[in-house]
């Protein structure tokens, strides 16, 4: 079983050396994402196409999953590589794999040559396309929008037989373009533009600032770790922790009410242009969309830009708040979304929709300045692979490795990873509750049995389990398999 992967267009249309390098970064990224699951994973190719080459024994639905999500994918094709003997072999081949799934339906053969061949690409499309209409129960061909399209190469002394076709993310692969930060609050604004760019290949650092406490951390990190792990895992990066809550605090004792959430905004800003000019981004990332708020009016947004220097860069800025919902709902954020708490620094009865710059400038010089670099001093970086371990539980928990008859299960994975691998267990009852809604049906919990968390790696259910003994559950463990 192999992968043709085809690029993005924009990265098909570039100049050969860029497209030379692009692809490159996007074999590397292939690659490094691949060979995690299995170290006999080869990636190749040329200028223009990457070839994946995998064991006949592994699973393609966990590769598949994992191509869908590298930044910079086109399409990709499964296919069943096999030596070039005969024409007839290869039509028989072709039935022996689209045979049922061609039963009923109109279909294309669609061949392509590379080499010196005794037959042409036509000749090879009619002899498969003429045994295939005859012994697969085939309604008939239709050369124009077929219901299947049958796809045979051959290259030189061998050929392959496309078995599925998958759509990628396109855009660029990821480290072929430039970096940047991106300001995330686990909302589906934020976490919505930071997949945005990097789709668009930017390697893109998370940025937080700390409105809610610890437990607003913790439900940002766990959205930043998501967005990570699933499209931009080729790269490491950095979560970055910035306590907000003085500057809160000083903007409400300073500043006139009409303008607060306009000067927080610049002391964002102004805190996210002193991260990324160490050297760690080129670029700010927000996610702002023109009058979806009173901050975000075009005079506000303006005020707001000349906080800083650094280019900030708004992937939603046009779009409509039901069509940001639905990509959150696609890339796997919007349950996050939905679940985490508003953490709202300012509130002003009558803010300001056109702000004067002066105006800002002079609210701003009545504030204590040391506040914003202490904020910015106090900052926590953590790699992005290691930001999940970093999230301390109150409690310490019992781990069981063996559950008892009566123990109920709680799988706390996100729904992506329990359908990837799902938990099965002969003697206990298991609940399927996301860790992004334990809280809100933790009522749902009697007392009159034990609860053992379950994910993965046990990160995720020591953390919570933790939490929920801290409010008084004490009849919540963690089921820790060996």
């Amino acid at each position: 079983m192999n992968f043709l992967i085809r690029p993005s267009a924009e990265v098909a249309i570039k100049s050969k050396p860029v497209r030379r390098q692009q692809i490159r970064q996007l074999r590397q990224n292939v690659s490094k994402i691949l060979r995690r699951v299995d170290d006999r994973i080869r990636v190749e190719g040329s200028w223009d196409r990457v070839d994946v080459l995998v064991p006949d024994e592994l699973d393609s639905n966990e590769l598949v999953e994992r191509l869908r999500c590298i930044p910079g994918i086109s399409n990709f094709l499964e296919v069943r590589d096999y030596p070039l003997t005969t024409l007839d072999d290869v039509a028989d081949r072709a039935l022996a794999v689209w045979g049922d799934a061609l039963a009923g339906k109109t279909f294309a053969v669609r061949g392509r040559r590379t080499g010196e061949h005794d037959f042409s690409s036509a000749d090879l499309e009619r002899l498969v396309g003429s045994v295939l209409l005859a012994q697969s129960g085939a309604s008939g061909v239709r050369l124009k929008d077929p219901d299947e399209q049958v796809r045979i190469e051959v290259i030189h002394d061998r050929y392959h037989i496309v078995e599925r076709r998958f759509e990628g993310l396109g855009g660029y692969p990821l480290g072929s373009v430039e970096t940047a930060v991106s300001l995330i609050s686990g909302g589906y604004d934020s976490s919505v533009s930071t997949y945005l760019t990097m789709r668009r290949g930017l390697r893109t650092h998370f940025l937080f600032f700390n409105l809610g406490g610890a437990a607003h951390e913790v439900g940002v990190k766990q959205v930043a770790h998501y967005l990570w792990s699933r499209y931009g895992s080729s790269h490491s990066v950095k979560f970055i922790s910035v306590p907000f809550e003085d500057v809160v605090g000083e903007i409400m004792r300073s500043v006139d009410h009409r303008h607060m959430g306009v000067v927080l905004k610049r002391m964002m800003l102004k805190a996210a242009a002193a991260v990324a000019q160490t050297g760690l981004a080129k670029a700010i990332v927000t996610g702002d969309a023109v009058a979806q708020v009173s901050s975000q009016t075009l005079a506000n947004l303006n005020v707001v830009d000349r906080a800083s220097d650094e280019v900030v860069l708004r992937p939603l800025i046009t779009m409509d708040k039901v069509d940001i919902i639905r990509i959150a709902e696609q890339i796997g954020t919007e349950s996050y979304a939905r679940n985490m708490p508003e953490y709202c620094g300012v509130i002003s009865s009558k803010p300001v929709t056109r702000a004067k710059q002066h105006r800002v400038e002079a609210e701003e010089a009545k504030m204590d300045p040391a506040v914003l670099e202490r904020a910015i001093e106090s900052r926590v970086e953590t790699p992005i692979q290691r930001v999940l371990e970093s999230m301390s539980t109150p409690e310490d928990v019992e781990l069981v490795q063996t559950p008892a008859v009566d123990d109920v299960i709680i799988d706390v994975r996100h729904p992506n990873e329990e359908e990837r691998a799902p938990l099965h267990l002969t003697n206990n009852q298991v609940l399927h509750i996301p860790f992004y809604e334990l809280n809100q049906r933790v009522d749902e919990l009697t007392d009159d049995c034990r609860y053992l968390l379950y994910c993965d790696k046990g990160t995720m259910s020591r953390m919570h389990a933790g939490h929920l003994k801290a409010s008084g559950l004490d009849n919540v463990l963690v089921y820790a398999p060996a």
